[in-house]
């Protein structure tokens, strides 16, 4: 039995682990060796690759410290579970226990997707030619317009979420979840908080959305960039507003034009020559899924917003000692860039 690269404090018990395994009949015997991996690049849930009897499994499940609410992983494995019937990129999912005796937590397993996860680390060691980014960004566009296109009723998740009042109650939200975890005074941060409660918008399509839709959540079939084998991290999936989703997106679209901290803050492949910058992307979006944009700024502006609090959020998890992972340090400086971001977006009415 070995583990490797599990963070301190986040290991798995192994033994009620492949016990679980053996009785959910995903592996023949308790007596076989096991591999676990942790894989580091998430930020939120914890992700681990299980290796046993030649097969490789994936454990979902939230961190030390996590409210409830926010790392929900009975609502995660049944949004994967129910989208599958119409959406096929996504991983099959395994099994769902609540029983927190064995992972001290509620978890869920589901297939490893074959592929390629085109974060910063593997787009900078592929050295993709420039020509290929928009390639790229169609097939990853192309997959968040299919999306947005299921009927969730159908597919039965019509009780996911509530899209009457969504964009109301994700900006009020959002803000009171930013002032929850607020470590220290950012004056960027209430200018913008209030800005967007005066300029939401009230009337809005409603459809399934994913909330994290960037391209290290994504797999792709192979280095010909032109099938997405699946889409990963549905915590945050919901019923609302599709613009909240390319929103948050676009907030994650660093390009090479942006101050070297955000890039820093925010590794994206985005930033490499050939890539499409942001409002190409929206067009892009815009003409493939037929909707207006008009109202752009203000959903890259929610999308700013929102992960400055999620780098807040855990920020002060790593304050109070419930991670000890080195990289959220420097946190807190991000969630401010952040603000800072989205305030000189509102003041030039820009998403460049």
């Amino acid at each position: 039995m070995s583990s490797q690269n599990v963070r301190k404090g986040e290991e798995l018990n192994e033994v009620f682990l492949k016990k679980y395994l053996q009785e959910t009949g995903l592996i023949n015997s308790v007596e076989s060796d096991l591999s676990v991996h942790q894989f580091t690049h998430g930020f939120s849930n914890l992700t681990y690759l299980l290796q046993i009897e030649e097969k490789e499994y994936v454990v979902r499940k939230p961190p030390k410290g996590a409210i409830k609410r926010g790392h929900d992983m009975h609502r995660e494995f049944k949004v994967q579970s129910g989208i599958s019937k119409s959406f096929s990129k996504v991983p099959k999912m395994f099994a769902f226990s609540d029983d927190e005796t064995i992972l001290g937590s509620d978890f869920y397993i589901m297939e490893k997707v074959a592929g390629i996860i085109l974060n910063y680390k593997e787009a900078h060691k592929r050295n993709i030619p420039a020509s290929e980014y928009k390639t790229i960004a169609n097939y990853w566009l192309d997959t968040l317009v299919e999306l947005h296109k299921v009927d969730y009723h159908a597919i039965g998740l019509g009780d996911l979420g509530k899209p009457e009042g969504y964009v109301a109650r994700q900006v009020s939200n959002w803000g009171k979840q930013y002032l929850k975890a607020k470590t220290e005074e950012v004056s960027e941060a209430a200018t913008v908080m209030k800005w967007m409660e005066e300029q939401q918008p009230t009337a809005y399509e409603h459809c399934l959305i994913h909330n994290d839709f960037k391209y290290d959540n994504v797999v792709f079939k192979d280095d010909s960039w032109q099938e997405v084998a699946a889409v990963l991290d549905w915590e945050m999936a919901t019923l609302g507003d599709p613009l909240m989703d390319l929103g948050t997106s676009l907030g994650y679209w660093t390009v090479a034009t942006d101050h070297d901290f955000v890039k820093q803050g925010i590794p994206s492949p985005t930033i490499f020559e050939g890539n499409p910058i942001r409002s190409e992307i929206a067009e892009m979006y815009s003409q493939k899924s037929g909707r207006n944009i008009d109202n752009l700024v203000f959903y890259y502006v929610f999308g700013l917003f929102k992960i400055a609090v999620i780098a807040q959020q855990i920020y002060f998890r790593y304050s109070k000692g419930w991670t000890s992972d080195s990289r959220f340090s420097n946190l807190n400086k991000a969630s401010e860039l952040c603000c800072k971001l989205a305030l000189k977006a509102i003041k030039t009415k820009s998403i460049d």
